[in-house]
């Protein structure tokens, strides 16, 4: 009777609060990803789709809107200024595809042989990220580019006649990517030599005993061991690239003559100046358009990796 009575004991099923307590956890961790649920779809989803909308409608931001298909389109596609922009806007991206990167690459490189000093290099480099874009822009308007407060008046009162390429409007969209460089590439620095340490010093030291020099070390060892990582810094700059605003807007606002406008500025020029929300609503869309492009290529590219 006793091992009869064990063994019902034994095979009896486990009580159901067991169960209900294994359960109970996944229902809480749901009830966590609530909050952050509701905050990305009220600030990111709604005003997404209201944004889709609106480039189908004209509107002013007081009157009621009116549906008014793919005119918002055709009619920037007519406009001068949008492909002034558009063009920026390209130029813009073609610059900090390759400037900032490169330099962003040399200094990680060069902070990853010279370890002295390295952290006080690393913060120097870092320093401007830190600073207000607000603060940055306003520091070189006036103390940099100002023909009568700044470097460039100082060396026109000695002889040197630079001008301010603000003013020009040949040069006014290369002045203004300059200022946002300078704020730029020690972000990109820091990223890179945090990536290049973790490249296997055994690759490192083998390239050595085999005598390779800087430039050999750059291209066969350190560059392909941080790959992924340019992979996305170079996409995120393009998304960053079709977001520019506040550099240009503080320093120019588009100008001299829309040569420094780009699509963000438009955007806001429609918008708030123009009251024109649908034409603002479409250029947004086309901004997000080139966001979604650089991000599904930069999938495909993961899923490639992951692949192989």
């Amino acid at each position: 009777m006793t091992m009869q009575a064990e063994t019902l004991a034994v095979a009896e099923p486990q009580p159901r609060v067991a169960a209900d307590g294994a359960g109970a956890p996944s229902r809480v961790h749901l009830l966590y990803l609530v909050p952050t649920l509701a905050i990305n779809f009220a600030i990111i989803l709604v005003p997404a789709l209201l944004t889709i909308a609106l480039a189908f409608f004209s509107w002013d931001g007081i009157s009621a809107p009116q549906f008014i298909g793919l005119d918002n389109f055709t009619a920037l596609t007519s406009d001068g200024v949008f492909w002034t922009a558009f063009g920026n806007n390209l130029i813009w991206t073609a610059i900090f595809l390759t400037v900032p990167i490169a330099m962003g690459l040399l200094a990680a490189t060069m902070l990853l042989i010279a370890r002295r000093a390295r952290t006080f290099f690393q913060v120097v480099y870092f320093l401007p990220v830190i600073i207000a874009t607000a603060i940055t822009a306003r520091v070189w308007q006036g103390m940099i580019y100002s023909p009568v407060t700044g470097l460039f008046g100082l060396a026109a009162k000695n002889g040197l006649q630079l001008g301010n390429p603000l003013a020009g409007t040949s040069t006014a969209l290369y002045g203004v990517a300059t200022v946002d460089l300078w704020h730029w590439w020690g972000f990109l620095c820091v990223i890179f030599f945090a990536a290049l340490r973790q490249v296997p010093a055994e690759q490192i030291e083998a390239a050595h005993l085999e005598g390779a020099n800087y430039w050999q070390m750059l291209r066969y060892v350190l560059l392909p061991g941080i790959r992924p990582t340019i992979t996305l810094m170079m996409i995120l700059t393009v998304i960053w690239s079709f977001l520019a605003f506040d550099f240009v807007y503080i320093l120019t606002q588009g100008g001299p003559a829309f040569s420094s406008e780009v699509l963000s500025t438009l955007a806001y020029r429609h918008a708030f100046y123009d009251l024109n929300v649908g034409q603002a609503a479409a250029v947004a869309l086309i901004i997000s358009c080139f966001g979604l492009v650089a991000t599904f290529f930069y999938i495909r590219v993961q899923t490639r990796e992951e692949q192989s």
